[in-house]
């Protein structure tokens, strides 16, 4: 597979022009260093330039493994990172981290870790609703002192645009004012529960990035690829389950900016492959149709991880 075009097309996040199909890193350490290494230089050469990460993931060694796969980065390439979560030690891998202090010391982690002097995008990762943790006590922090936060941290070069993730269409409205470039939200053939969100972003030019886009293999998340009306059209079209439903996605909203993660090159491929399928009206219309049901809300951890 070599990339006559970037996968999915050209979408943009703020003025940076992106793949709409990137990677999402947080399972690139579940391995070797020299298979995330191949992994990277595989999607690369796909034509891949947006990978979302954290210093969160696996207590930075996602971010180590892909400076060491990737520098010195392309001109071309957009690293976002993500904010608001900590690494811990013991049996629950994450705290939440919201405060400002908080918030600002995650950055300076992304810069170590990544080797840079300024992340293109931070996404500022919410914990009013769920799914995933849901802040208590401290960690209850009022959204314009971290929104005040972050702002400083771009007007001294450490980011260069802000995101925000894990939201509900108020807190858009009220996060609007900073200069928002991206939304990240659980969202999917099954759970569009978020439309009104995803509407507003098409409005303001936001960029739309789903994470849970195929559903969870945890416990009561809905399935995109077990969806029969899904695994019609797969077979109508000689593609995957998956692949249709990262097709839908990219179909549904031209916002829409995918970064569907694997630890496997050939999942790679497949899922890049997605922004190649041609959905008819017809298929479109019956997708369109297929319920639409809501995620779990519930505090596990590994909820809070945004699974691609």
């Amino acid at each position: 597979m070599t990339p006559t075009q970037p996968p999915g097309g050209v979408g943009h996040i703020g003025e940076r022009p992106v793949a709409r199909i990137g990677y999402g890193a947080m399972s690139l350490a579940t391995g070797s260093t020299d298979d995330s290494s191949a992994l990277l230089h595989r999607a690369a050469e796909l034509g891949v330039n947006h990978i979302d990460t954290a210093s969160f993931y696996a207590d930075g060694e996602v971010n180590r493994r892909i400076r060491q796969a990737l520098a010195p980065y392309p001109d071309d390439l957009v690293l976002v990172s993500k904010v608001g979560a900590r690494s811990v030690t013991g049996n629950t891998p994450l705290a939440l981290a919201q405060k400002p202090a908080e918030l600002r010391g995650a950055i300076d982690l992304d810069l170590a870790g990544l080797g840079l002097d300024s992340i293109p995008v931070v996404n500022l990762r919410r914990a009013d609703i769920g799914p995933g943790l849901v802040a208590e006590g401290d960690q209850v922090v009022d959204l314009d002192d971290q929104l005040a936060e972050m702002i400083a941290l771009r007007d001294e070069g450490k980011i260069g645009a802000i995101g925000i993730s894990n939201i509900d269409l108020p807190t858009l409205r009220q996060a609007l004012p900073a200069g928002i470039v991206c939304v990240q939200n659980a969202y999917s053939l099954l759970d569009r529960k978020r439309e009104d969100l995803l509407e507003l972003c098409v409005e303001q030019d936001i960029a739309w990035v789903p994470y849970f886009p195929l559903g969870s293999a945890f416990p009561g998340f809905p399935k995109v690829a077990e969806n029969p009306v899904v695994q019609r059209i797969a077979a109508e079209i000689d593609a995957t389950s998956a692949q249709v439903g990262l097709a839908w996605l990219l179909s549904h909203a031209p916002n829409t900016l995918l970064i569907a993660g694997t630890a496997s090159i050939t999942h790679l491929q497949e899922n890049l492959r997605a922004g190649e399928l041609r959905l008819s009206a017809d298929q479109l219309a019956d997708l369109d149709a297929v319920p639409s049901g809501d995620l779990p809300h519930g505090d596990g951890v590994e909820a809070f991880l945004d699974k691609g």
